[in-house]
């Protein structure tokens, strides 16, 4: 016979949102987000923290949602790449990803958004040394990088 779960109701605030929920106290923080709130934009990608595609804002710093609890987040504000902009309203990191072809398959897009954005709300005029520290917890097999700084670089200047 198996031990019950404990679990805790937590409320933590999304994108501007608050949020209650009776959550494991195992899950992890990109499960909670991705499947009990439908937040879809964060992926899920290593489970290890290597590989950054889980990327968020937790109070303005990028962390890896895959090593962070849920419970971890009661009353703290998280930030998913939802929070950015859409289809016809893109956030300036949005458009100058795309301006400067700085994602080919897209999976690594949204972690390196939020690490990036993080950088720039703390420091909105980054040297390409600060750049490359902020994203070198992102993975990305397609790009080499370099066009991703140079979009961060013009979204700096925006």
């Amino acid at each position: 016979m198996s031990e019950p779960v404990a679990s805790k109701r937590i409320a933590v605030e999304v994108n501007g949102e608050t949020y209650e929920h009776e959550v494991e106290a195992r899950r992890l923080l990109v499960h909670f987000l991705r499947d009990d709130l439908e937040l879809t934009g964060t992926h899920v990608g290593c489970d290890t923290g290597n590989c950054g595609a889980c990327t968020v804002l937790c109070d303005g710093q990028a962390i890896k949602s895959c090593m962070m609890l849920a419970v971890q987040a009661e009353g703290r504000r998280i930030e998913t790449v939802e929070s950015l902009g859409g289809e016809g309203d893109l956030h300036a990191l949005q458009q100058a990803f795309s301006t400067h072809h700085a994602l080919q398959c897209g999976y690594c897009t949204p972690g390196m958004l939020m690490s990036a954005k993080g950088l720039l709300d703390n420091n909105p005029e980054p040297t390409e040394n600060e750049i490359r520290r902020a994203i070198q917890g992102n993975i990305c097999r397609c790009t080499g990088y370099v066009n991703i700084v140079e979009a961060i670089k013009s979204a700096a200047v925006l």
